[in-house]
């Protein structure tokens, strides 16, 4: 299995699959959102998530917002 380990963040993709540290599947559109954009720019060069620098993905406001609706659909 070829597998290659992000020298920036540590995130792994197997046969060209992210995975999150949890072992579950991951898109690599919301870990650049999530990591990639917020990294230095001293940093950004050895980040080798395929989709750095693109827009889209799942970002912090995204998850936040989500977890805000989720807790108000369970009233709490």
């Amino acid at each position: 299995m070829n597998c290659n380990i992000c020298p920036v963040c540590g995130a792994t993709w197997c046969e060209g699959q992210l995975y999150w540290s949890t072992g579950k599947t991951g898109k690599n559109e919301d870990l650049n959102a999530l990591v990639c954009r917020q990294l230095p720019e001293a940093k950004e060069p050895n980040c080798i998530n395929p989709a750095k620098g693109t827009e889209g993905g799942i970002g912090w406001a995204e998850r936040s917002l989500m977890m805000e609706m989720t807790l108000r659909e369970k009233g709490l």
